[in-house]
């Protein structure tokens, strides 16, 4: 437990550059108290302990904004930044080194029951807002842009963003392990330019056969 514990914190100093102490990381950071709470809530869920996990998870959810149901599996370094939103559903699998931003929701698409959620792999980074959602597979070292509404699978190396969401781009090398918010593509934006490039061509062709 103890050895979870260091990993957690410090997975919180390696992306949260605003962290400056474990004093403050342990006392204040929401993210890690909802890990926390969960560790322990799914330990007794495993144990088949009635209704005291599930009553556990609601009081953190009260506390931090953050509901992870107690039955949800989670790996090593998970990092939640600010959390506020965050929803994690029952049959959620989440592998090693993942980092959630506000507002992410995995969940399910309706009533069927058996296994409903995401599995998230290894290293895998999802933008603020963004719902990943069913029992679909996300691939190892992805990214999932802000907002973004994924409900298929996703490769590994893989850039998805939109609604709903679409792979945009693949590596075959790995990606840091933090969303750059900034230069993520943009297929609309993409898609604009290049039907602006063949107006400008089509103009430039109709304007030649005007001369001759």
């Amino acid at each position: 437990m103890f050895e979870r514990l260091k990993e957690d914190i410090k997975a919180v100093f390696e992306r949260d550059p605003a962290a400056t102490s474990y004093l403050e990381v342990i006392l204040t950071y929401a993210g890690l108290h909802a890990l926390l709470c969960h560790r322990v809530s799914h330990w007794l869920w495993r144990r088949s302990m009635p209704f005291i996990p599930r009553f556990l998870s609601q009081i953190c959810r009260f506390f931090t904004g953050i509901e992870i149901h107690p039955g949800a599996t989670i790996g090593r370094g998970f990092f939640i930044d600010h959390g506020m939103g965050v929803v994690i559903g029952e049959t959620s699998e989440i592998g090693d080194n993942v980092t959630l931003f506000q507002g992410v929701t995995l969940g399910g698409t309706g009533k069927e029951r058996g296994k409903r959620h995401p599995t998230i792999g290894n290293n895998v980074v999802i933008g603020t807002g963004a719902k990943i959602l069913g029992a679909i597979k996300i691939g190892d070292h992805v990214k999932i842009g802000a907002n973004s509404v994924v409900l298929q699978d996703v490769p590994p190396y893989s850039t998805v963003v939109g609604i709903p969401g679409r792979v945009v781009r693949i590596k075959d090398k790995k990606f840091d392990n933090m969303m750059d918010h900034i230069h993520m593509p943009d297929p609309i934006a993409r898609r604009f330019e290049q039907m602006e490039k063949e107006m400008e061509l089509l103009k430039k062709i109709v304007k030649d056969k005007g001369k001759k």
